[in-house]
């Protein structure tokens, strides 16, 4: 189409034309094998194209000041600029920027990584041949889902279109009224917590809350080992609670936080009077492991209705299945509200289906499990 055609069609048209085409993606890596193989990965989804491809961070600066970029996959360790000098730059630059961190599985990758996600990060992706248990098809599912994920959640807030129609019913789900059940008015023995995207900051800002609580809380955040175990340092540290990755047969006390750890699914079994952990390597489910859906079944046959779960932000509907079964038994189910969600996949997902007691901000959540976990105390 001509300059002068597409003038005349209107100024309708464009943005509409505009609003459809393909996510815009920037790589931001040193090395050109590894840029070349994450641009692959994504442009075999139809829906993903890469605008950028540079090795540092002040080449990716300046690129987003050109581009209208929605996502970066962001290296850390490079020359000139660094992955972590840069990330308050490219959010300055782009306000809305969605940035996917590329990490490696080792105990400077994981920290760094945590480091970057309280920085603003939106989430992060292990870099390919990092894992031994991670097969090329897994990581470009993987790659290409968050990616999309992130890039639907930035035109969502701009009011944009997606690539295709497909979110349409996504869209008009997250406007529909959500119905809420009637809180439960026992005082929980137990909190759950599911999270993905987003989790670690999500986490971080609820928790503080909830420092002191006498009920042990068991969270399941999706993240591989190495990060789990430098997550449960930085919720330790940050919040001032007992936290720590679970361990297999530890018995299940008081005032505890407890991780499940990379690779495992984190149930609860009773012994008696007891309450003891157990660690397990069943199949992944939601493509997790340790998921979230487990730990809320184990939960809901072991406490019932003296249990309440949190469902954060992330992707996916991980947490659905297992906060049926919560309900199921009496329990109850809170989410986090869409407009602090990182993704409204998990959360939106047990609102949508009518299991929630409440649908709140991350900053009302603590509060409010503190509230439920006081009530008829001494």
């Amino acid at each position: 189409m001509s300059a002068a055609a597409a003038t005349d069609s209107g100024a309708s048209v464009r943005p509409a034309i505009r609003a459809r085409a393909p996510y815009r993606i920037m790589v931001v890596d040193d090395s050109a094998v590894i840029r070349g193989l994450l641009t692959r990965a994504l442009e075999s989804d139809s829906e993903i194209s890469v605008v950028a491809s540079v090795g540092d961070g002040q080449m990716a600066v300046n690129a987003i000041r050109r581009q209208d970029i929605e996502v970066v996959i962001l290296d850390i360790e490079m020359p000139v600029m660094d992955g972590l000098t840069a990330l308050p730059k490219l959010i300055e630059a782009r306000p809305g920027v969605q940035i996917l961190i590329a990490s490696s599985l080792t105990l400077r990758g994981a920290t760094v990584t945590l480091k970057a996600l309280s920085a603003g990060a939106a989430d992060y992706v292990t870099k390919p041949g990092t894992s031994p248990l991670t097969s090329a098809t897994e990581f470009k599912r993987e790659l290409a889902a968050k990616v999309r994920a992130l890039a639907q959640v930035r035109r969502t807030a701009r009011g944009e279109a997606q690539p295709t129609a497909a979110f349409a019913c996504v869209e008009a789900a997250s406007v529909a009224p959500i119905p809420l059940r009637p809180m439960p008015s026992e005082r929980p023995e137990a909190v759950a917590i599911g999270s993905s995207t987003g989790g670690p900051q999500a986490l971080f800002r609820m928790l503080g809350s909830l420092v002191g609580l006498h009920q042990p809380i068991f969270i399941t955040q999706h993240m591989p080992a190495t990060f789990t175990t430098i997550l449960a340092e930085h919720i330790a540290r940050l919040c001032g609670a007992r936290a720590a990755e679970g361990v297999d047969g530890e018995t299940v006390e008081s005032g505890r936080i407890y991780l499940a750890p990379g690779d495992f699914h984190m149930l609860v079994e009773a012994e008696g009077s007891m309450r003891r952990l157990r660690l397990a390597r069943t199949p992944p489910e939601n493509f997790c492991r340790p998921s979230v859906d487990p730990m809320l079944r184990s939960i809901a046959q072991v406490y019932g209705r003296r249990a309440v779960c949190t469902i954060l932000t992330g992707m996916g509907q991980d947490g659905l299945a297992g906060s049926e079964a919560l309900v199921a038994a009496g329990g109850a189910v809170i989410a986090q509200d869409e407009k602090t969600s990182v993704v409204w996949g998990m959360p939106g997902a047990v609102a949508t289906a009518g299991l929630c007691s409440a649908v709140l901000a991350i900053d009302e959540l603590g509060p409010t499990i503190a509230r439920l976990a006081a009530r008829g105390a001494a």
